[in-house]
């Protein structure tokens, strides 16, 4: 098949020992970043992106796949250890995996997080490689009224799900879209929310956001709130850093459930791996109350193991989604859409046809790093338990000192530093308001796209607003969101009755 022949050539120019070194070094980094509490997988990738720009666009992206799913374990790690998980996507699995570490089985259960991120991740990156062109083909049909809804879409079904409440989503979204207009508008040269300052006209650059709003910002918070946080105890891995033949009986059924939970959340923007993960560990319980000796509440290995394959399997399908439709579905894969941009890549239908060797190397390198983190995250799990005695002052200080470095040398302007500590000072706002990150970084990267796509669909037809639902591709696309906004008031209304019993 002409998939498995483009993947062999990608294969072919990513086997290289430098190649190599990029993906271990990633794996390396992300897991080390993901791992520390209060980081997590997207700081990860906010933190490591201006690293990348000295390298040429292969070994950079690669690189970020690495340190894209070792960021996601490391995650994990933090949960299952410290009961403090790195990222929301992990809080399901930590519930049981702290129990299981508790109870002296701290090794089996990072290994069996291990090999569901393995398993999951794997059977993700199968499906992105066979379909990944098709949605492309599929894609290549969109015009600007179908960008318009796909960006709509997005920016209304992400601000609707990750926050608990939709003022404080669409809040998030105006916020992200006021940062996305800052600079000059090109159709007319006129200024906007430059305030006067030279230095604004060219925009506010997705760097210095991402690092601001994430490592920034989470840093002032940590300082806004020392002397008030309560440590949680820290549990080292002792023991066999693998799984026996029963455990791991036991444990595929859930990977292999958690799979089929993650794979379709990756194409559709709900935020990340919150929703799958916990429908993974809410099957996982409904089951075990079916066994003769039910284990949830005391350490069950299938409550680790269905979340972990879950929360892989979106990550992995996200990639797809982001090469094949340029459609970040989570803050992470918004990052990832700036990192391409910063090459001169534009994800979507195109990407395929205008850069092949490099998205084909990419997609080579998602087995590469999930071979690379198999190996590295098994034995390797008491070195990663470490670092969770970093002192959090430390800790902190060395991420600003990090954040700085990194901002001013995508820039090399010293106004960047300032754009930082203002954007990091409103990331720490939304921070102590429960304003959620993800919708405003949505905002910032498809709210150009959304702008253009309005003006050129108006444009083009004379400014007749019904070409804007003209098409069977708009008309699914705002009829699914329809859909997804009733299925989610629903569930939140569900869930506030069943709390008020």
């Amino acid at each position: 098949m002409e998939q498995l022949s483009n993947l062999l050539g990608g294969f072919a120019d990513i086997l290289s020992p430098s190649a190599l070194l990029f993906v271990f070094l990633g794996a390396l980094l992300g897991t080390a970043v993901g791992v520390l509490p209060g980081l997590g997988s997207s700081m990860a990738v906010a933190l490591l992106l201006p690293l990348t720009f000295v390298l040429e666009p292969t070994n950079a992206l690669i690189m970020f796949t690495g340190i894209y799913f070792g960021g996601l374990f490391g995650d994990s790690i933090a949960g299952i250890l410290m009961n403090t998980p790195g990222n929301s996507t992990a809080i399901a699995s930590s519930f049981e995996g702290y129990r299981m570490a508790r109870n002296g089985k701290a090794a089996q259960a990072l290994a069996t997080a291990a090999i569901g991120a393995f398993i999951g991740g794997m059977i993700a990156s199968v499906l992105v490689v066979f379909f990944a062109p098709t949605l492309a083909a599929l894609a290549t049909g969109f015009g600007p009224a179908e960008f318009l809804a796909l960006a709509v879409f997005a920016f209304v079904a992400i601000s609707a799900v990750v926050a608990d409440s939709a003022v404080r989503g669409l809040a998030a979204l105006a916020i992200g879209l006021v940062l996305a207009l800052i600079g000059i508008d090109q159709p007319s040269g006129t200024p906007r929310f430059s305030f006067g300052f030279p230095a604004m006209l060219d925009g506010v650059s997705i760097v210095v956001i991402t690092v601001s709003l994430l490592a920034v910002g989470e840093v002032l918070h940590q300082a806004a709130k020392s002397g008030r946080s309560t440590e949680q105890e820290t549990v080292l891995p002792s023991g066999r850093p693998w799984l026996s033949g029963a455990e791991f009986r036991a444990a595929l059924p859930a990977w292999l459930r958690g799979t089929g939970y993650g794979l379709p959340f990756g194409i559709i923007p709900a935020g990340g791996a919150e929703v799958p993960t916990f429908l993974a560990y809410g099957t996982e319980r409904r089951l075990d109350r079916r066994r003769s000796n039910p284990m949830f509440g005391k350490g069950s290995i299938q409550g680790v193991a269905g979340p972990e394959a879950a929360g892989n399997a979106t990550a992995g399908t996200a990639m797809g989604a982001l090469l094949a439709l340029g459609l970040p579905t989570s803050a992470t894969a918004a990052i990832l859409l700036a990192a391409f941009q910063q090459y001169g890549l534009q994800p979507g239908p195109l990407l395929l046809e205008r850069s092949g060797d490099i998205v084909w190397a990419l997609l080579a390198g998602f087995f590469l790093a999930m071979i690379v983190l198999l190996i590295l995250n098994l034995p390797f799990a008491p070195l990663w338990a470490q670092l969770l005695r970093v002192p959090k002052s430390y800790l902190y200080a060395g991420i600003a000192v990090f954040a700085a470095f990194g901002v001013y040398a995508a820039g090399a302007s010293t106004v960047d530093l300032v754009i930082m500590l203002v954007v990091g000072v409103l990331g720490l706002a939304m921070r102590l308001y429960d304003i959620p990150v993800a919708p405003v970084l949505i905002a910032v990267i498809l709210g150009p796209l959304a702008e253009y796509s309005l003006r050129d669909a108006m444009g083009n037809s004379e400014n007749d607003p019904a070409v804007l639902v003209s098409s069977p591709i708009t008309i699914v696309l705002y009829l699914l969101l329809v859909a997804g906004l009733v299925w989610s008031g629903w569930r939140k209304f569900a869930e506030k009755r069943a709390a008020d019993v």
